[in-house]
C-alpha cells in the first residue's frame, strides 16, 4: 500500500469534514474518484492477507464513507428496452451502479442483479439473478454467486467460491476499524446462509445448509474437541477445510431442562476429505 500513501493521506485529512465543508473543495471528490477507481480495479481492499493473517484497511473504508458525505442524492432510471422499460433509483450520486463491460469477462445473467460502484469482480466471476454486490466488495475469480445472494459492503471473497442461492455475507463497513466478513479461496457456502459480523472462514471450508456464524454463536468443533468464538481481540474463524452443519445444544437451567429446551448453534462434523469433494465440486462449464 505504499504507493498509495499521498491518496490516503488526502482521505484521511478529508475524512475528518463534514458534508457542507466538503462541497467547498473541488479537489476532495477529485481524490475521491482516484480512490474509487482503484477500489473498482481491486488495486486498493477493505482487507487484505498479511503474513498469514487478515488485516483491515481502516483508510480504505474511511474513503468510502467519504464518499457517502460528498454525495449528493441523485434519482436515476435504468432503461432495459426499447419500449421504455426499465427501473429507477435513487441514492448518492458518487455511488451509482458499477460500470461492466464485456472486457471485464463477468458474467451476470439477466434478472435483476445489481453491483454497486466501488466493488471489484474479478474476471470469470458469475452473477445469477436476482444478486447483489455492495460498495467496497471484493470477489475473486471463478466464484459463483447464486440467486438472491447477497455479498455486503466490503465483504472479501476468494477464488472459485460458491455462494449458494439466499446467502448472506454481511457488510461491515462501520466501526472503520471492524473486520469485514471473510470467505477465501474454495469455500462452499450452501443455501440460506448467513455469514455475518466479521467472520473468516479460512479455505475450501464447507458451510452446510443454512448455517447461521456469527459473533455471538460458539461454534462446537466434535473432530478437534474445540470451541471456536468471537472475542475482543479476533473474529470468529472457521478453520481450513472444516465442514460445517447446523446443530444444537442443550440450555442449561431448570425451566430449560424441564420443557427440553435447546439453542442453535453450528458444528463441525469433520474435516474435508475426497467424499466431501467429490459432492461439492464445482462445474467449470458454467463458468
Amino acid at each position: 500500500m505504499g504507493q498509495y500513501d499521498a491518496l490516503k493521506e488526502s482521505i484521511l485529512g478529508f475524512s475528518s469534514l463534514g458534508a457542507a465543508a466538503l462541497w467547498e473543495i473541488p479537489e476532495a471528490r477529485t481524490v475521491f474518484n482516484q480512490f474509487k477507481q482503484l477500489l473498482n480495479e481491486g488495486l486498493v481492499r477493505a482487507a487484505e492477507k498479511s503474513g498469514g493473517e487478515w488485516r483491515v484497511n481502516f483508510w480504505v473504508k474511511e474513503g468510502i464513507l467519504l464518499g457517502m458525505r460528498l454525495g449528493r442524492l441523485q434519482g436515476s432510471y435504468v432503461s432495459l428496452d426499447e419500449h421504455g422499460t426499465g427501473f429507477s433509483f435513487f441514492d448518492k450520486d458518487t455511488w451509482p451502479l458499477k460500470k461492466i463491460t464485456m472486457e471485464n469477462n463477468v458474467r451476470i445473467v439477466p434478472g435483476g442483479s445489481a453491483v454497486r460502484d466501488g466493488s471489484y469482480l474479478a474476471p470469470s466471476v458469475v452473477m445469477m439473478p436476482p444478486a447483489y454486490v455492495n460498495v467496497g466488495a471484493y470477489v475473486d475469480a471463478g466464484t459463483m454467486i447464486d440467486s438472491h445472494a447477497l455479498v455486503g459492503s466490503c465483504a472479501q471473497v476468494g477464488k472459485k467460491v460458491h455462494l449458494s442461492a439466499g446467502v448472506q455475507v454481511g457488510g461491515v463497513l462501520e466501526p472503520v476499524g471492524a473486520m469485514p466478513v471473510i470467505i477465501e479461496d474454495e469455500v462452499m457456502v450452501g443455501g440460506n446462509c448467513g455469514i455475518y459480523e466479521g467472520t473468516i472462514v479460512r479455505e475450501r471450508a464447507v458451510i452446510g445448509t443454512g448455517v447461521i456464524l456469527n459473533g455471538s454463536t460458539p461454534v462446537y468443533d466434535m473432530e478437534r474437541n474445540a470451541i471456536y468464538r468471537k472475542n475482543p481481540d479476533a473474529p470468529l474463524i472457521i478453520p481450513a477445510g472444516a465442514v460445517v452443519v447446523a446443530g444444537s445444544r442443550r440450555i442449561k437451567g431448570d425451566f430449560a431442562a424441564e420443557h427440553g429446551l435447546s439453542i442453535y448453534t453450528p458444528i463441525i462434523i469433520k474435516y474435508r476429505d475426497e467424499r466431501t469433494d467429490s459432492a461439492t465440486a464445482l462445474e467449470d462449464a458454467l463458468r
